[in-house]
């Protein structure tokens, strides 16, 4: 794994894709350890928040070395991210986290990627980097359905939203079970109720599934221990059963978490 650094990105573009919702993209050279499901630390301006804010990864060009953070206004940090704009510069900690095994979604296997609310930018770099048939399904709370265009770029993609303006009615699991779609292999981000149904879903049907766990972070880094979760087996390290979500994930095999 690439060592951590704490860098200056220039900021290329900024647009707001729904309410609360913004599209930022930075120029730094950590695009290039970046991969599908990790995220990066972003530092507010402000001294009085002395932690970065973790955001996942949208996409990363390596080649062109540029990041694309999809995120949610939620308090003054993100806010103040809202502001910025072409040619400011912004402090960003990467890359973090461990992200989506690709490798175990072979060719010719069905791989159906599964993204709700905030928890579905980073399904966008997981579609470009599978090489497999891939369903694309993603829920949103209503006709907002921000990155629906990206997706289509990459594969199928079934909108699944709570009050039923596109879509399915319903949730990511409605749509699934809606289009008989049978997965081989399962990815998805989101709240803790999808993935705790997702989760059950997969170990009913002996489906591989990997959950990326929204969490609320503190240090992004593991020195804090404020995003613990618990674990079917035992840490060999601290002898307990638990994962740091930030350093030991966010991506785990839907088995080894107990949610």
């Amino acid at each position: 794994m690439a060592q951590k650094k704490k860098t200056c990105a220039r900021v290329l573009s900024q647009e707001r894709l729904a309410d609360g919702v913004f599209d930022l993209r930075l120029q730094t050279d950590l695009a290039k350890e970046a991969r599908c499901g990790q995220f990066v630390g972003v530092y507010p301006e402000d001294k009085s928040a002395l932690l970065p804010r973790p955001i996942s990864i949208c996409e990363a060009n390596a080649q062109e070395e540029t990041l694309r953070l999809v995120y949610r206004v939620v308090g003054k940090g993100t806010a103040e991210f809202s502001g910025l704009k072409e040619g400011d510069t912004v402090e960003v900690l990467g890359i973090l986290g461990n992200g989506f095994p690709v490798e175990k979604a072979r060719p010719g296997m069905r791989a159906v990627l599964m993204g709700g609310g905030i928890g579905v930018p980073p399904i966008l770099q997981l579609a470009k980097e599978l090489d497999c048939e891939k369903t694309i399904v993603v829920g949103y709370r209503d006709g907002q359905c921000f990155l629906k265009e990206d997706f289509e770029k990459y594969g199928e993609t079934i909108i699944a939203t709570e009050d039923g303006s596109v879509g399915t009615k319903g949730n990511v699991m409605d749509a699934l079970k809606e289009g008989g779609i049978e997965p081989d292999i399962l990815y998805a981000c989101g709240p803790m109720p999808m993935l705790k149904a997702i989760r059950s879903y997969a170990m009913e049907k002996g489906i591989l599934a990997y959950i990326s766990l929204e969490e609320r972070m503190a240090c992004g880094v593991g020195a804090c221990l404020g995003c613990v979760c618990k674990t079917a087996a035992v840490d060999h390290h601290s002898h307990v059963h638990n994962a740091r979500i930030c350093t030991d994930g966010p991506v785990f095999e839907a088995r080894e978490v107990e949610i």
